[in-house]
């Protein structure tokens, strides 16, 4: 048995919610074409703010997941 290879990808996570939503975009949109995604790290939060007030909460994600690299 081979062992196992993991590749990052960091990706940014928009909610007008929270920031929970904002980790669940993140993910989601990677896991429609990235497979095996395995792990998620959050790693920045931050707030777009308008006449005073918070209008969309943005995370960094960052993702892991399985490389199978193309056998050609």
């Amino acid at each position: 048995m081979t062992d196992s290879v993991y590749k990052f990808i960091e990706m940014v996570g928009t909610s007008k919610v929270g920031w929970e939503d904002a980790v669940v975009s993140a993910v989601e949109t990677a896991s429609k074409s990235v497979r095996d995604t395995r792990v998620a790290q959050v790693k920045e939060f931050d707030v777009k703010i308008e006449d005073g007030k918070v209008v969309l909460y943005r995370v960094v994600v960052r993702l892991s997941f399985k490389y199978n690299p193309s056998k050609e």
